[in-house]
């Protein structure tokens, strides 16, 4: 049986991180045990880290912002000698399949966004603090901090050494950030990735490689100052006490069906989908967010949040062949936008905005998922508020229209709040409503609806929904689009729906998700990386790779 990949921890079962807080500072230490790889057949020597490492650093990133608000200033560094990370674990990458290669740079790309977004979202600054070679997704960790140093001595360096030592691109971001963020000159970019040996010392600053190089006879001296002084000049409130994040209420059947205390995913081999139930709260929403606090992980918007992102992180990675994903709700709509319209009115709190941004987060999460996905609003649903920005992350959406015969739940509607109009952007930085609108007329007709429960004819002529079916026509056109959808290709539907997903803009998260992913995918194909004689392969062998030399 394949091993089942658990995206919960807890600090108590690290084995690769650990943190000494300090006040506003947290010291954030990577100590990676070279024994503790999520699979056999590789050490994870030099800091070098797989899926398991990440799955501990975004723990460590969450529990930052939700346990730990008091932290403004994040000193991330290597607790070993000489070394800060050297990537990806290669090993571990030559050995892996396809779809787990992919989904971990997937994975890595979403952590790595998070905690660059930790400043802008949060008021926590990340400085990346360099002893050692940097190499490859180390360096890719280091260049997703705000602020990076780097000792300047004989040894320390910064490199991204893929392409021309083992025919892949760097997985996480690398090409992009460089460019788009640290605007280095193409041409120099050029240099540093097409050479496996680093870049150090002043001449990482004078690329902008890295911020500062500081002697090693002052290294530590000035981290712990340059941490004080962001710390000082921070506009992060301070805040006393953050909220525990327990462990999440999780079933699994032995058919893979998970249950989740607000969650079902039910799961159907033979159909080759999951349909994943989201319910509505059982309970009026707290009156302030000194309730909703005293809450804590168990209050309804965050506790949904967790488990959403939880059911995603599992269907990726564990469950590969579940082409289509089915969305549904049910509930009460008006409840979900009272517990939504707590945290939207009190936006400058500092735990409501912990709780929005983590929403936008998994909705993202959503987004950028390579499976089709549908949602279905039934009668009973709740697709209102944060909910109903499903309906524009899937690829589409079919709604019941008037009564059914039999079905005494409330008749079908789509509500929207303010929220659906900024507080969730996608990684183009647009709404979904204006991803899905755009080059039209703009969203204000649609904004001026806000707060109504729409029903199917209505949703339909604002372009909410994708299709509305009455009782005669509901089942057989849902079951003809499900079986017609799992007949398609996989890597064609992948393909297309990628290129749909996101219009307008480029950014650089678009570009790390849509231009880097459709290349690294195709990449991990070719025999030059992980053929028999490619460079994945062959790496240690001190036989470089045997590429195919035509270009495509």
């Amino acid at each position: 049986m394949t091993k089942i990949i658990d995206f919960q921890t807890d600090p108590s079962r690290y084995r690769h991180w650990r943190v000494d807080y300090d006040g506003p500072v947290a010291n954030l230490f990577m100590d990676v045990d070279e024994d503790g790889g999520l699979f056999d057949g590789y050490q994870l020597k030099l800091n070098s880290y797989d899926l398991g490492v990440d799955i501990e650093l975004a723990d460590v990133v969450q529990r930052m912002r939700f346990e730990h608000p008091e932290v403004k200033v994040v000193v991330m560094q290597s607790a070993k000698d000489k070394v800060f990370c050297a990537g990806a674990n290669i090993r571990m990458l030559g050995g892996a399949a396809h779809a787990h290669k992919v989904n971990f740079c997937k994975f890595t790309n979403e952590t790595r966004n998070t905690y660059e977004a930790a400043e802008a979202d949060s008021g926590q600054k990340y400085i990346a603090a360099i002893k050692g070679a940097c190499a490859g997704g180390g360096y890719e960790l280091a260049l997703a901090c705000n602020h990076i140093m780097l000792t300047d001595d004989s040894s320390s360096s910064v490199a991204l050494p893929e392409v021309p030592l083992l025919a892949v691109l760097p997985g996480t971001g690398g090409l992009t950030r460089v460019t788009d963020k640290r605007h280095v000159r193409r041409d120099l970019a050029d240099v540093f990735c097409s050479t496996e040996e680093g870049v150090k010392g002043k001449r990482a600053v004078q690329w902008k490689l890295v911020d500062e190089a500081v002697p090693n006879s002052k290294f530590d001296a000035v981290v712990a100052e340059r941490a004080q002084e962001f710390a000082a000049t921070s506009s992060k409130a301070d805040v006393e006490q953050g909220i525990a994040l327990g462990p999440l209420d999780k079933t699994m059947a032995d058919d893979g069906s998970v249950t989740y205390s607000l969650i079902e995913v039910v799961v159907e081999r033979d159909a080759r989908r999951a349909t994943i139930t989201l319910n509505g709260p059982r309970d009026a929403a707290p009156a302030d967010m000194d309730a909703f606090q005293v809450q804590g992980d168990q209050a309804y918007m965050l506790r949904l949040a967790r488990e959403l992102d939880d059911a995603i992180l599992h269907l990726r990675l564990n469950e590969v062949e579940l082409g289509l994903l089915v969305f549904r709700t049910q509930g009460d709509p008006e409840q979900v936008l009272a517990h939504e319209a707590l945290l939207l009115e009190n936006a400058d709190h500092w735990l409501a905005n912990e709780v929005l941004k983590y929403w936008k987060r998994v909705l993202k999460r959503v987004d950028v998922t390579s499976r089709s996905m549908v949602a279905l609003v039934e009668h009973g649903s709740c697709f209102a508020g944060v909910l109903a920005e499903l309906l524009w992350s899937v690829d589409r959406s079919y709604m019941m229209e008037d009564e059914f015969e039999g079905d005494n739940r409330p008749v079908a509607t789509v509500t929207l709040s303010a929220g659906n109009f900024g507080a969730y952007p996608m990684g183009n930085d647009l709404t979904r409503l204006e991803t899905r609108f755009y080059g039209g007329d703009g969203v204000d007709h649609i904004q001026e609806r806000m707060d109504e429960p729409l029903e199917a004819e209505e949703a339909d002529e604002l372009g909410l929904v994708t299709v509305i079916l009455d009782d005669i026509d509901w089942e057989d056109e849902i079951r003809i689009f499900m079986e017609e959808r799992a007949s398609f290709s996989p890597d064609a539907m992948t393909g297309m729906e990628a290129n749909l997903r996101f219009a307008g803009p480029e950014t650089m998260e678009t570009r790390i998700f849509g231009r880097l992913t459709a290349w690294q995918n195709w990449i991990f194909n070719r025999p030059n990386a992980v053929g028999a004689e490619g460079a994945l392969q062959r790496y240690g062998t001190g036989v470089r790779g045997n590429y195919d030399m035509e270009r495509v």
